[in-house]
């Protein structure tokens, strides 16, 4: 059973200086390390202002010299983007740029998921080369594509990266590199791939005589906000100015294919938050890639009229739909395989026949019902076998990994998550090396140290003020995370379950003024570890929101755990 402390208490001298605030928003903002009334006001008026000069971009200058020489000439240029939530919108910023100020002699290039994996390739290149292109410029990718930028150069084309993963010991021979990870010349590293690419188009609207009226470009933020909240990057510095203001675009947007995919989920666009971009528009972008059709989700946001925006959103709803029965499927499949083996500490299997663009969803959905760490495989369209895994709790996967590093082609990822190839003749062997890399490292391999709230609350003082109140230092994710309450010995007025297959949980509170519903998806009431019952005090941990389904305003708890 996990274990929940209180984050320490604000300092006498930092609440005395936040006094003007509201007691929790005070404690908050302590606890992201803000202890003065500059630094609140800094970091609650987020100003548009604020953002970093593009030309601090090592490399920024030749990057914007060479598009515009290029545009002046009318040369093919290309745009190769990553097939994610943040190579997707990041094309589609490109898109609009370029069609905005009339420039026609441009393609987007998406590479197919399954059959061309991630970055740049040599096939894709030849394909570019033949149509004419000269210059390509990455988005999302390209950072570690030496040998193909290479390749392309012996192919007349020049290449501008800009990218946000971490350079190695060898930087590609490109034209121009932007990367804020490469050096430390640009202020904030925590750029998402469609970040760098939006400073890249900053700087052309800087130096170029384009006919934009003031501020037009502004409209392009509901891309740059899409792909910076779904990229899961720190959402401070920078990225909260564009995530912002990327919000503020999109509950305003023009877009007609976004508005449709708004329409589609019954989300009001005027109260779309950063969860309805990461829990509902994000997964169905990127279940175009994962199906292998990531140009679907390209065209629905780049869809001219009511007609073709629609049908575009309808598609992808299809597509998503498709790709939860492909998953659904492949977990059910597992859970079969599971039973009839022997349980070890890692989990390990899979299935020739699985794409490996599904993979990690099955091990997601496994690692959080067994809190064991999952490795799942399968194969791509090159015949190579391919994975994902998660820890299913504190550990690091990829100190798993390292212990078992000659049974990989390849590996990387963080604490939580990764992937990896595999060798062919090493994959029976995988389950056996993983269990030894586990034995290894077990004594440290899992953190035991209690998760923290910010604040221990009456389930009387959830009301609306105190939502506007927490509304102020949003948008939450990553870097600044959401408010995480502790209510202490509360009972349920009702339990209930709701979802076509049962498999969501609903709780009714009373309070004095009415009553406060408290939900959790995709977990049943008997799924923590304390079962929820009616008439059962327990101790909720949860965040609070507020629910605008259908256009009906509900305040209400989001439960992460039962204690």
């Amino acid at each position: 059973m996990a274990t929940y402390e209180l984050s320490h208490p604000i300092s006498r001298e930092a609440d005395a200086a936040l006094a003007s605030y509201h007691p929790v928003v005070r404690q908050l903002l302590f606890t992201r390390g803000i202890e003065t009334a500059t630094a609140a006001d800094a970091f609650l008026t987020v100003s548009y202002d604020g953002r970093h000069d593009p030309f601090l971009m090592t490399d920024m200058g030749h990057a914007v010299a060479r598009v515009l020489y290029a545009m002046s000439n009318n040369e093919h240029i290309a745009i190769w983007s990553d097939y994610d939530c943040d190579g997707i919108p990041g094309a589609v910023l490109w898109h609009d740029f370029f069609s905005t100020v009339g420039y026609t002699n441009f393609e987007n290039y998406i590479p197919h998921r399954h059959n061309e994996g991630f970055g740049l390739n040599t096939p894709g290149i030849d394909a570019l080369a033949f149509r004419g292109t000269t210059l390509m410029i990455t988005l999302d990718c390209g950072i570690s594509n030496v040998e193909e930028v290479a390749y392309g150069n012996e192919k007349g084309i020049d290449t501008i990266i800009t990218d946000h993963h971490e350079p190695g010991a060898t930087l590609p021979p490109a034209h121009a590199v932007l990367d804020p990870k490469r050096d430390d010349a640009y202020p904030d590293k925590n750029l998402c791939g469609t970040g760098v690419a939006w400073k890249l188009i900053e700087g052309l609207i800087a130096r170029g005589n384009f006919a934009l009226a003031p501020g037009a470009e502004k409209w392009w933020l509901d891309m740059v906000g899409l792909a910076t909240l779904a990229d899961m990057v720190p959402l401070v510095g920078e990225n909260r100015i564009l995530a912002r203001f990327g919000l503020t675009v999109m509950q305003k947007t023009k877009r007609k294919g976004l508005r449709e995919l708004f329409r589609a989920q019954r989300l009001d666009p005027r109260m779309v938050t950063e969860d309805d971009i990461g829990f509902t528009i994000a997964p169905r972008v990127n279940a175009a890639s994962r199906m292998g059709k990531p140009h679907d989700a390209f065209h629905v946001f780049t869809a001219s009229t009511d007609l073709e925006a629609a049908t575009g959103a309808a598609h992808l709803e299809r597509i998503n739909n498709e790709r939860k029965g492909m998953v659904a499927a492949m977990v059910k499949d597992a859970r079969k395989r599971l039973a009839l083996r022997e349980q070890h500490p890692v989990i390990v299997f899979g299935d020739p026949e699985w794409k490996p663009s599904l993979v990690g969803l099955v091990a997601n959905t496994l690692a959080e019902e067994l809190h064991a760490p999952v490795f799942i495989w399968g194969r791509d369209g090159s015949g190579v076998l391919k994975g994902s895994c998660r820890a299913g709790g504190s550990g690091s996967v990829v100190r798993l990994m390292e212990h078992a590093k000659d049974s990989f082609i390849e590996f990387g990822g963080h604490h939580a998550a990764g992937g990896f190839a595999v060798r062919e003749e090493k994959v029976h062997e995988l389950d056996a090396a993983l269990v030894r890399a586990y034995e290894a490292c077990a004594t440290d391999f899992y953190d035991t140290s209690a998760k923290f709230v910010d604040a221990d609350l009456d389930i009387t003082e959830v009301t609306d003020a105190l939502y506007r109140e927490l509304s102020t230092l949003s948008p939450f994710g990553v870097g600044n995370a959401k408010p995480l309450f502790r209510f202490r010995a509360v009972t349920p007025r009702e339990v209930s379950v709701f979802g076509k297959s049962k498999e969501h949980t609903k709780i009714i509170f009373e309070t004095p003024r009415a009553t406060l519903p408290a939900i959790a998806f995709f977990k049943t009431p008997d799924a923590f570890s304390v079962t929820l019952e009616k008439g059962r005090p327990v101790d909720l941990i949860a965040h609070i929101e507020k629910s605008f389904f259908m256009n009906r305003p509900e305040l209400r708890l989001r439960i992460v755990d039962v204690v």
